[in-house]
């Protein structure tokens, strides 16, 4: 039998002595803690030596390498050079190969889970490996060095800055107050753990050993993601109960209690015969595969992944302006004239964060946060300079959003239908972008849909397919032409309604191959068909021009209005009680959401925002809706993942709020009074 023995600068409370086999042969394991006691550490050490066929250091600060340069650990080389006759190992190599293997599983594991998290290192320089692995995926990397080392009241953000600190050339190294490097020193002491709390309470992932964690509650702890090792059941069962959601443990569990990396090498040693130094790559693989070790992913209360959104807002018209404090009050004074010059003043803003948005939580145990960033100007504004204009605006609030951990963006009204719908933007952003088109798209034919069955006067099949018919205008746009796709399906005749003559020829083509049998009919004109119509979807970016004639809309025809501005105003609306004119797109948030008001009811999002959300939920980091051609495929694919996520239609609302079962059915009543005054006079008339 063989005898492995870690004498460990840890606790002796998590000492232990058991018998195992390992690579087919028996071993003894022992653990002996020393309470950070190096003379006691060196003691053992000699006690030991002539009894072990390997011996392990535990909780010893490794030699590491920070760029080019290798730093020795004098205290630990001490320990080391003890060691004479058999071999040694702080397990330092096989740490590095499971912690950056970690990475890598978890990033692959979870979807693309470290795309621009905020990280926090304990250690940057002993843990500069795995920085570098992280460094692939985000540049929010934070390292608490110069306050942990030396008592600087400073973070390192960068991993070249950390290069710099470890070689001695940081600036920080240049400003040593003296009652700044001493620690020690109660105020100090306490300056600098505030430093430390903000910065874990800002962080998505923890990177640092376990004992450098556990003195932080879970103000700093809630909702986090560690990175470290050596996490026990009992240790787990204490992250709970800090509200920590997630632990990626780089310490395989390979025997019914966990070890230590420095047990494992040690053992790995003594069955070799060889020292630390002299195990090869291939060495390592083999016996990592031989022993089947696997990254360990823990969940301390079941499955969470909070994800990170951004999404970008503007004012839709000067009267939401008027509303905003504090331009509110001077609008109430404030001439027309002021006001114009006011609306073109914002319209030059920096971005700005309107809202946090929290509370987010999908059934499948994936949350969600974000923040809704609002660019300045009106559609009349953007409208009144060129693309590059409003592509700044946007750009300018992907690098907020990129700092403050968004992984993703979302493009709100009329910002993605400037220009090129998105393209350019996604192509200059520092994270991925998406207009939302699709998932609006669906929400303006799931919301009429359901206003058909609930108005009732239409058959609608037990396939879900409508008698009767559908018209789209601006069917040519990018959400006009995948809800002309997808009414083709449902409807009985399908009309498309746009001005440009040949791409309304193009999509109809690709229509009827795409659905043989469906009957579609193309026009420029609205109000030719208009009064045939039972759902009508408007999906413009008209701006406030005239789309169509409401009065001779079809009684109880379902007017769907997508566009944002809407294409249909209050004064329109108000004309006819007997038709439903929904604004469609709104989808209800799962969880407990709490964010400003954006013109919904609580909990309720507008399709685009809904999109972000969504691919957020499935970690989907991706440019998924660009453009102005919206594949139907990801409008029936976000529609999935909307209904895997827990995501709702809306209360059906319109331009004086939701639609309750009252207003519906009023608008049956008249409808059907109306048709019927309609078919009396037509018989009076013969």
């Amino acid at each position: 039998m063989k005898t492995v023995v870690s004498i460990s600068l840890g606790p002796e409370s998590l000492d232990y002595d058991f018998e195992t086999e390992f690579l087919g042969q028996k071993f003894r394991v022992i653990r002996i803690g020393t309470n950070q006691d190096e003379a006691k550490a060196e003691a053992l050490i000699k006690q030991w030596e002539s009894h072990a066929d390997a011996i392990g250091l535990g909780m010893v600060r490794d030699h590491y390498n920070v760029g080019p340069h290798h730093f020795v650990q004098e205290s630990t080389r001490r320990l080391e050079n003890l060691v004479t006759k058999v071999p040694v190992t702080t397990g330092a190599r096989l740490r590095g190969i499971l912690h950056d293997w970690a990475i890598r599983d978890a990033q692959e594991e979870l979807g693309n889970f470290f795309n621009n998290s905020r990280i926090f290192f304990f250690s940057g320089m002993g843990n500069y490996r795995a920085a570098s692995v992280l460094s692939e995926w985000t540049d929010n990397l934070v390292f608490a060095d110069p306050v942990l080392q030396m008592g600087l009241p400073k973070m390192i953000t960068s991993r070249k800055a950390l290069e710099l600190y470890a070689t001695g050339a940081h600036y920080l190294l240049k400003w040593k107050p003296p009652h700044v490097l001493q620690p020690s020193v109660a105020p100090v002491k306490e300056w600098n753990h505030f430093i430390l709390r903000k910065a874990l309470q800002k962080a998505d992932v923890i990177v640092g050993r376990y004992d450098e964690i556990e003195p932080f509650s879970m103000e700093e702890l809630g909702g986090k993601t560690l990175l470290t090792s050596m996490v026990t059941d009992e240790r787990l069962e204490v992250l709970r109960d800090k509200g920590v959601h997630m632990v990626v443990d780089c310490t395989p569990k390979i025997f019914d209690m966990t070890v230590a990396i420095n047990v494992i090498e040690a053992m790995v040693l003594a069955v070799t015969g060889k020292k630390a130094h002299e195990l090869t790559h291939d060495d390592y693989l083999e016996i990592i595969t031989n022993l089947n070790i696997e990254p360990r992913i823990l969940f301390p209360s079941g499955f969470k992944r909070k994800s990170r959104f951004a999404f970008v807002i503007h004012p839709l018209s000067q009267q939401y302006l008027r509303n905003s404090k504090p331009i509110d009050l001077v609008a109430r004074v404030a001439p027309q004239p002021v006001m114009n010059a006011v609306e073109k003043i914002i319209a030059y803003s920096p971005p700005l964060v309107y809202s946090k948005v929290t509370g987010i939580k999908s059934p499948t145990g994936a949350e969600a946060e974000g923040w809704l960033i609002t660019v300045g100007g009106t559609p009349k504004e953007m409208m009144a300079h060129s693309p590059e204009f409003t592509y700044r605006r946007l750009l300018a609030a992907a690098k907020m959003a990129k700092r403050m951990g968004a992984q993703i963006m979302g493009l709100g009204a009329f910002t993605k239908v400037v220009g090129d719908s998105g393209v350019t933007v996604a192509k200059r952003a520092p994270l991925p972008i998406t207009t939302g088109n699709s998932y609006s798209a669906s929400g303006a034919l799931w919301a009429a849909h359901d206003a058909l069955k609930r108005l009732g006067l239409v058959h609608i099949g037990p396939d879900n397919k409508v008698a009767g018919k559908a018209m789209v205008v601006g069917a040519t746009g990018a959400i006009g032409s995948v809800c002309a796709r997808l009414l083709a399906k449902a409807f009985d005749e399908v009309y498309l309604v746009a001005r440009e003559t040949s791409k309304l020829l193009a999509l109809k083509e690709s229509i009827q191959k795409e659905t043989p049998g469906a009957k579609i009919f193309v026009s420029a004109n609205s109000d030719k068909d208009l009064h045939k119509m039972d759902m009508v979807v408007t999906a413009t970016s008209g701006a406030g021009k005239k789309i169509l004639d409401i009065t001779k809309v079809k009684p109880g025809c379902v007017i769907t209005d997508v566009a944002r501005p809407l294409d249909i105003p209050a004064s329109d609306v108000a004309k006819r009680p007997d038709v439903m004119v929904i604004e469609s797109g709104e989808i209800e948030l799962p969880g407990d959401v709490k964010m400003r008001n954006i013109g919904l009811p609580p909990k309720v999002a507008y399709a685009c925002l809904a999109e972000t959300i969504v691919l957020a939920l499935e970690g989907r980091f991706e440019n998924f809706t660009v453009g102005r051609n919206i594949e139907w495929e990801k409008v029936r694919e976000i529609y999935k993942l909307g209904l895997k996520h827990g995501m709702k239609l809306a209360a059906i609302s319109g331009v004086n709020g939701v639609f309750t079962d009252e207003d519906i059915a009023r608008v049956r009543k008249l409808a059907l009074e109306k048709r019927t005054r309609t078919v009396t006079r037509l018989k009076a008339a013969n």
